[in-house]
């Protein structure tokens, strides 16, 4: 059976070539190793979903929708089958990359003090990689805030999954609240990133 026709498969056979990679290449996968390839996976997860549902799926509904009245399918099909998979990987993605990387700031600092320095953005306006890791950090977990606060539990409501019975108005509020913490997630995802590559590469600004 070919692995690549299904999900499973197919992330089996990755992992299997990355391990095979790193020791082939070079010495193993250490600890540290492990949670920072788990914490940028996550994180391509994440953000490349939180990418999706604003370049992709919201446009994709409100056409849905104004060509719902002329004949057109609806987004009922979107809303059915597709969003609540999607939330479910975005959401536990978001939380992944959010753990693994305050473990990765625990062993980079060790202990509770390395979480310590990143998030009192240590050595700030001397150019200190800690200070440049630290505003990521702080970065992700808004963004981590806005998934978990305002992004799913709105969600539910706009898609009817915590089983209840919600007027077109609470709808209508759920939408715009959901709506703006995603634009403001994809606006703060921008200097997130540059925080990431800049510690990883050794840009201090």
């Amino acid at each position: 059976m070919n692995p690549l026709l299904s999900i499973k498969g197919t992330l089996a056979v990755g992992f299997i070539l990355a391990i095979a990679m790193a020791y082939g290449l070079g010495n193993g996968i250490n600890g540290m190793s492990i949670v920072v390839w788990l914490h940028v996976l996550a994180g391509v997860i994440w953000i490349g979903l939180l990418y999706y549902f604003n370049f992709v799926q919201v446009p994709g509904v409100g056409k849905a929708l104004a060509e719902k009245d002329s004949g057109g399918p609806g987004p009922a099909a979107i809303n059915k089958y597709l969003a609540p998979t999607a939330l479910l990987w975005f959401r536990m993605a978001a939380a992944v990359t959010w753990l693994t990387g305050l473990s990765a700031l625990a062993q980079l600092g060790g202990g509770m003090q390395g979480i310590l320095d990143a998030f009192m953005l240590s050595g700030l306006g001397q150019g200190s990689s800690i200070a440049v890791i630290g505003m990521g950090a702080w970065l992700g977990t808004i963004m981590l805030f806005n998934v978990w606060v305002l992004i799913w539990p709105n969600q539910k409501k706009i898609l009817g999954l915590d089983g209840k019975e919600h007027s077109a108005e609470v709808i209508a509020s759920a939408k715009k609240v959901a709506l703006l913490a995603s634009r403001t997630n994809t606006a703060l995802s921008i200097p997130m990133l540059l925080c990431m590559i800049g510690y990883a590469h050794g840009l201090t600004f």
